[in-house]
Order: structure tokens, then C-alpha cells, then sequence
């Protein structure tokens, strides 16, 4: 039985948008071509790939056992593709990797950057994931690299000390708060929260970490970035959550506390599938992750 690579990974595409027409502008054909397609390889197969639904288009059991089977698939393909053109001069590639939003912000966005500046045949997806969901999607071929904040029991990973980092209450320079040396979460929750947006890991953490204590997170406003919820503290609308890597952005006019909570010291971790052999352009950025100074220097941090 034959299959063509465009049919694979429409497949692909349609289990990852749960949407047909969002796969089909992904693969910039037409969606009643990519219907077609469809069609004809859930009939070469003899199964239903995809179960209709009010949320989209869901994998059907078939679906799921054939989804590991796709993404192995292709990740063997990126893999060739990495192992012949090291032959040629320079790394090609594409490589996706999730992380955190601690991670993103502090550490490895301004990372990948840089390894994309003196790779220019490579590029990179990056998403923001919570930490908890991020082992599982590298196992899952989801991505090439996650980078998260903790431990997982997820087996059959590749796991590496990436960075230490740690979370502190941010506040105007001339609040209460400002003048203590150390706080516990329960005292800033007495306060409103500039937060990051409702699907940014941060909120998440704060939302959970707040539940934690039993009190509510009030939540006054969310913003896109660290840099704007740090005006919009300096302006006096509220307190925020943020790791010390992103607090060089931080704007004259807020002050950052010490959280007295365990979970307040982050490490963050690197995995990489354990059964999987990387294409060198993958390694190669894993490499230089894992040795880049600015991140590097975090690791000699010692646990309180």
C-alpha cells in the first residue's frame, strides 16, 4: 500500500487544528481538495480517521494509532534531511520546541535567536506550553524540545538540567510590600494582580498556586508581555508574578519581593525524546542551549 507524503501530513495537520479548512491553508490547497484527499486515505485504509464533533474534527482510535506512526514518520524525514545536508555547507532544518513561559521570557527565546543568527538555514517553531503538559508532548513527537519547570515521571525521555530561575512578587516602588524583605503568596493576594494573558503558563501557575492557599486571585487586568505588566505596575494597578530572567526589563518604579515558598525556586529542565536520534541541526541548538552563558551561569544556584 502507498501513501503520498502530502496525504500524511494533511493527516498531520488536521489532528493538530482539529479543522479541516485551517490543515488545508496550512498546506495552501484547497479544502475541498484536502476533503478529497481525506477521503481516499481513510478508504485505502478501511477506517475512519477523524470523528466529527462540536469542538472539530476529533481522531478516532484508528486515528490515534496512526497519528505515533505519522509523526514518526516524519520526524525519521527530518532526521535524513539533517544527516545528507551536513554533506553541504552549514545546519538545515526546522526544529519545534515548546517551553514554559518562565523559560521563554528569561532564557530561551533570546537563545534560539541567537543559535538562528549563526544558523541561517535553520528555523524554529516555539510555543508556549504549561510545564506540566510539555514531557508528554516531546514523548508524543509533538516537538523536538521541551523545556519546563520541575520534574515529570514521564519515561522515555532524555532529561537535562537547563536553568534555575525564581519567581518573586513585583511591585511599585512605594507599596507597602516594597519595604519587606521576604513575603509569603497570601500577603501579595491581598492585592490585585497585573497578570499575563489567560493562556500564558504564568497565570496558570499563579491561578494554581493561589487556589493552593485557598484565597482568590484578583485578577484586575492581563497583558501581553512582562514589559507591559511591569508598567502597568509601575503605574499602580496592581502587583505581579515574574521570574528573576525577565526582571532587567523591569521599568524604574517597581521593586521586586522574595517569595518565602518552596515552589518559588524554578528548575527548569530540557528533554528530548530517549528512543530518538536528533538531526544534527536539532542537537546542535540543544548544545547550544545547554552551554549558553546567560543560561549556563543560572546552574551554579544553590537550593535554599
Amino acid at each position: 500500500m502507498r501513501y503520498q507524503l502530502t496525504d500524511l501530513k494533511l493527516f498531520l495537520e488536521i489532528a493538530q487544528a482539529r479543522n479541516l479548512s485551517a490543515a488545508a491553508a496550512a498546506l495552501h490547497i484547497t479544502a475541498p481538495s484536502a476533503s478529497y484527499r481525506l477521503k481516499n486515505l481513510e478508504q485505502a485504509l478501511g477506517v475512519a480517521l477523524f470523528v466529527r464533533s462540536a469542538r472539530g474534527m476529533e481522531l478516532s482510535d484508528a486515528g490515534m494509532a496512526m497519528l505515533e506512526h505519522v509523526r514518526e514518520i516524519f520526524e525519521s524525514i527530518e532526521r535524513m534531511h539533517g544527516d545528507v545536508t551536513r554533506f553541504s555547507s552549514g545546519l538545515k532544518g526546522h526544529v519545534r520546541v515548546a517551553a514554559n513561559s518562565s523559560s521563554l521570557n528569561g532564557f530561551a527565546t533570546a537563545s534560539i535567536g541567537r543559535f538562528l543568527l549563526l544558523n541561517p538555514d535553520v528555523d524554529a517553531e516555539i510555543e508556549e506550553r504549561q510545564s506540566e503538559t510539555i514531557p508528554a508532548a516531546v514523548l508524543a513527537r509533538e516537538v523536538d524540545i521541551g523545556i519546563f519547570a520541575g520534574s515529570t515521571e514521564v519515561a522515555g525521555l532524555n532529561v537535562q538540567r537547563y536553568a534555575v530561575d525564581r519567581l518573586m512578587i513585583v511591585v511599585p516602588s512605594d507599596h507597602w510590600l516594597a519595604g519587606e524583605p521576604e513575603i509569603r503568596l497570601g500577603a501579595a493576594l491581598e492585592f490585585d494582580f497585573v497578570c499575563m494573558s489567560r493562556t500564558s503558563s504564568n497565570f496558570l501557575f499563579l491561578r494554581d498556586m493561589a487556589a493552593r492557599t485557598g484565597r482568590p486571585l484578583k485578577a484586575r487586568l492581563h497583558a501581553p508581555s512582562f514589559e507591559a505588566v511591569f508598567a502597568l505596575v509601575a503605574a499602580g494597578l496592581g502587583v505581579a508574578l515574574a521570574p528573576t530572567s525577565v526582571l532587567a526589563s523591569k521599568p524604574p518604579g517597581v521593586q521586586a519581593v522574595s517569595l518565602a515558598e518552596p515552589w518559588a525556586r524554578r528548575e527548569l529542565n530540557l528533554a528530548t525524546r530517549a528512543d530518538s536520534r536528533l538531526p544534527g541541526f536539532a542537537s546542535a541548538l540543544v548544545t547550544h542551549l545547554l552551554e549558553d552563558p546567560c543560561v549556563s551561569a543560572t546552574r551554579g544556584d544553590v537550593a535554599d
